[in-house]
């Protein structure tokens, strides 16, 4: 017969230890929220309350509510198994956010719920328990001494549940101050707004969301709806064992066709280049905010500042937590080895379309149909790097080598020098230092000198190679930068002016 102990671990050192478990103050309030959603509420309160050491936060629902055993249930470790297959709307998995978010926070964790007419209150409180090592893990019933009006925010007359957060010890710590509370709760008010944000949108949202009265405004990762986005595909799908999996790529529009506000409110929470990326969703909730998933060669992509304006949306069912490794936190996600090739393709074509975006400052890198736009550089993938040549069969340099007569080997031999003294580090770095590629040659200049030279290059497609007006019209609308006014190359010709 096998020989076995009990050995259960001790109440208050493994909730200790339980605290380390990297949330932030936003993360563990967006763990709280979906117990909220996922109780069928409707509207969600959160409140901030600052008193020095004393501070407190709370977040109330209108919930369905629980029982005193469904309530004791909640607040029990462990309760659930994550094997159990849960709802298809639940935002659940591990039967620990309450307890660990919270506990992540503060000290005391107290939680009141009524439903079907009766109040039920528990809390978790670390303090007691450090003060008595062996009693185990004892639930207190009732709200600490002191605290009882801190749940007058939840009307004991209809269902609902508010959770209260007391001895915020790591929030707020030595030297924290009141100026450093508001500044958390903007930084909490941002996360949550991009957390939920699908399910705040629209005109009948699933739920509203409160912080200290105000409502919680969606951020849109995608920019839906805005006329200079750059590029969204068609919503790409595949079926696994454990549901079904759909991603949409988008390419956001380049800094200047967006306004200052714009620009500053589509950065995010965290900065343009750390908002690149994957965005993975389950049930319509956010699990990770950008980053490419560990996906691409070698070690993986890393985030670029050429591919700021990449973003991809990511759904997958709660069925395939396992499949995707989906954290406690609900903050991490790794996608299955047999999705890494078809979500490599998806972020390879999107992150090509925004460095191409990015490089030409929101010019149209192709034509219609996906034709690339003649440029008059063009790049050479060696073995050991990259080299950048001039491309000969541009309309401004195929002009000058077809008349250059006996100075073709000069031409030749300075486009040569040019090719070899390309300032490449120059370009690099001030593209890092300024965050956007250096500007357009003819940025802010004045019209009547890009008209000489669009003109000057019609008159010799026209005259000298025999095209037809629209055939050089059609082939200077292909060729950067021409194809930037197209006005100006559609006036060219007997029915416009040069």
């Amino acid at each position: 017969m096998t020989k076995t102990r009990n050995a259960p671990p001790r109440a208050g050192a493994l909730l200790e230890s339980m605290r380390g478990l990297g949330y932030t103050t936003g993360s563990a309030l967006a763990d709280i929220v979906d117990n909220s959603i996922s109780s069928g509420a409707t509207q969600v309160e959160i409140q901030f309350t600052w008193a020095g050491t004393g501070s407190w936060i709370s977040v109330v629902d209108d919930g369905i509510g629980m029982t005193d055993g469904e309530l004791e249930s909640a607040m029990r470790l462990g309760d659930k198994n994550p094997l159990v297959t849960r709802a298809a709307w639940d935002l659940g998995r591990f039967g620990m956010g309450l307890k660990t978010a919270s506990l992540s926070q503060c000290r005391r964790l107290t939680v009141a719920s009524a439903k079907d007419g009766t109040t039920s209150c528990l809390r978790w409180d670390l303090d007691a328990l450090a003060n008595a090592p062996d009693a185990g893990w004892l639930l207190y019933e009732g709200p600490a001494e002191g605290s009882e009006n801190l749940l007058a925010a939840l009307p004991g007359d209809r269902p609902g549940t508010l959770v209260l957060w007391e001895t915020l010890d790591r929030v707020v710590t030595a030297g924290f101050t009141l100026d450093d509370f508001n500044q958390l709760i903007d930084r909490v008010e941002a996360h949550l707004a991009m957390v939920f944000h699908r399910l705040l949108e629209g005109s009948a949202p699933a739920f509203a969301l409160k912080l200290n009265g105000r409502a919680v405004s969606p951020w849109d990762p995608f920019m839906t709806g805005h006329p200079a986005k750059a590029w969204a595909s068609p919503i790409a799908r595949t079926h696994t064992h454990a549901g079904e999996i759909s991603v949409e790529c988008h390419v956001l529009p380049y800094k200047d066709r967006m306004t200052t506000k714009e620009f500053e409110q589509a950065a995010g929470p965290t900065g343009w280049n750390a908002q690149q990326g994957f965005y993975v969703y389950r049930n319509r909730r956010l699990l990770v905010a950008g980053g490419w998933l560990g996906l691409g060669s070698g070690k993986g992509w890393t985030r670029e500042e050429s591919l700021r304006l990449a973003r991809i949306q990511l759904d997958v069912p709660n069925t395939a937590d396992a499949d995707w490794k989906i954290d406690i936190r609900k903050s991490t996600a790794r996608p299955p080895v047999s999705l890494r090739p078809w979500l490599t393709r998806l972020a390879e074509d999107t992150r090509d379309r925004a460095r191409r975006v990015f490089v030409h400052r929101g010019s149209p890198g192709t034509q219609p149909g996906d034709k690339p736009i003649g440029q008059a550089w063009r790049s050479e993938h060696l073995k050991d790097g990259v080299r950048y040549r001039i491309d000969l069969d541009h309309p401004a340099i195929s002009s000058v080598l077809d008349r250059s007569g006996e100075l073709l080997p000069a031409i030749k031999a300075m486009l040569s020098v040019i090719e070899a003294t390309v300032p490449v580090q120059r370009i690099w770095l001030d593209t890092a230092e300024h965050k956007a590629p250096p500007k357009n040659r003819y940025e802010g200049v004045p019209s009547a000198e890009i008209l000489e030279v669009v003109g000057t290059l019609f008159e010799d497609m026209v005259g000298r190679r025999g095209m037809s007006e629209e055939s050089a019209k059609r082939m200077l609308m292909a060729t950067d930068p021409f194809q930037n006014f197209p006005a100006m190359v559609n006036a060219l010709g007997t029915s416009g002016s040069q």
